[in-house]
């Protein structure tokens, strides 16, 4: 192991080949929900959950969860970004799914006591690598008669994993797809494991047509953009305003709230949150998917049934407006540039 700053000692790990993949670590925290309240928690070794046949989580896929990272700085601290929304978030996804909320301040614990019980996979400053934690409640009471399962544990596990695209982002191909992602009053605004569920068929669709990913359109109208199976829409105007589409049904994600901050605070742009039309598409100069795994991917085509919309950025490289998002926020999450108050919660 390598001696780091703060005196924690480094895993011998190739750092720069890590991909984005699951590794175990040390510890990962557990609480469980048993006779109607949450326990303590505590730290855990063992890897593997032990549930009824008859869980919750297996018959009715009573589960939701978070994904968010852990980052060494420039100055050599140990960092998470905003970790407080994702415990909010997961508030909201517990009450949409009839899960019982945590008590106040467990998450955030939680996590906190993950990371430093894995620090030393934590990867160093420079590497492009970061700590992926994955926390996440699951229903592991039995039952038969749909209902809530009377039993629940709450985990946060942890592994390192290298930048979800090695040597840089290139574009990607979407293509318009004809399923739904979420209806009107469903469950699209949660993170809840059903919905990704749901996705793995359309996903697989589509890139066994050579695409990426698919855009998803408005289930009610099929006229407005949503977004992908697993990330947010942004879009860059030719007189450079940053749009993001506006919907009860899409995930409110961390990356794209704070992106948003980030082109208006930090790079001086005009940002609007709003209904985007689909045949507004063609429009823009730019566009990008965003969320925890890659940050920004830069989309260059996408494929409206054997129609191509063709963005001026190109298939070469990411625009150079989403390039400075991703440098800006980046920086902030790295330390070596000034974060907005509150932003990163530093636990070593």
């Amino acid at each position: 192991m390598k001696k780091e700053r703060f005196g924690m000692e480094k895993q011998n790990i190739d750092w720069s080949n890590l991909g984005f993949g699951y590794m175990a670590t040390d510890k990962r925290f557990s609480a469980m929900y048993r006779n109607g309240a949450w326990e303590e928690g505590r730290l855990v070794d063992d890897p593997m959950l032990h549930v009824s046949e008859s869980a919750g989580v297996l018959q009715y896929a009573q589960t939701c969860f978070e994904g968010l990272k852990a980052y060494t700085t420039k100055d050599g601290h140990i960092v998470t970004f905003r970790p407080e929304l994702n415990a909010a978030r997961m508030d909201d996804s517990c009450e949409r799914l009839e899960i019982p909320k945590l008590p106040e301040g467990m998450f955030l614990r939680a996590v906190e006591e993950t990371v430093r019980a894995n620090a030393a996979f934590v990867p160093p400053y420079g590497s492009g690598a970061t700590l992926y934690l994955r926390p996440f409640i699951a229903g592991t009471g039995p039952v038969i008669g749909v209902a809530p399962a009377p039993e629940y544990e709450f985990r946060v596990f942890c592994t390192p994993v290298g930048p979800y695209f090695k040597g840089g982002a290139k574009p990607i191909k979407l293509m318009v797809s004809d399923f739904d992602r979420a209806a009107p009053n469903g469950t699209g605004h949660i993170k809840a494991g059903l919905n990704y569920a749901m996705s793995l068929y359309a996903s697989h669709y589509a890139k066994s047509r050579g695409f990426a990913e698919n855009l998803y359109l408005d289930a009610a109208t099929r006229t407005k953009v949503e977004e992908t199976g697993g990330a947010n829409f942004i879009f860059v105007t030719r007189d450079n305003k940053l749009v993001t589409p506006k919907s009860p049904s899409i995930l409110p994600s961390i990356t794209r709230r704070s992106l948003l901050t980030v082109a208006k605070d930090y790079l001086g742009m005009e940002v609007e949150e709003r209904e985007v039309p689909f045949e507004e598409v063609k429009d823009f100069a730019e566009c990008g998917l965003c969320g925890t795994a890659a940050v920004i991917s830069p989309v260059g085509l996408i494929d409206d049934h054997g129609s191509e919309i063709r963005f001026s950025s190109g298939m070469e490289e990411m625009g150079p407006v989403l390039h400075r998002l991703y440098d800006a926020l980046t920086g902030i999450q790295m330390g070596s540039l000034p974060a907005p108050e509150g932003w990163l919660h530093t636990i070593i």
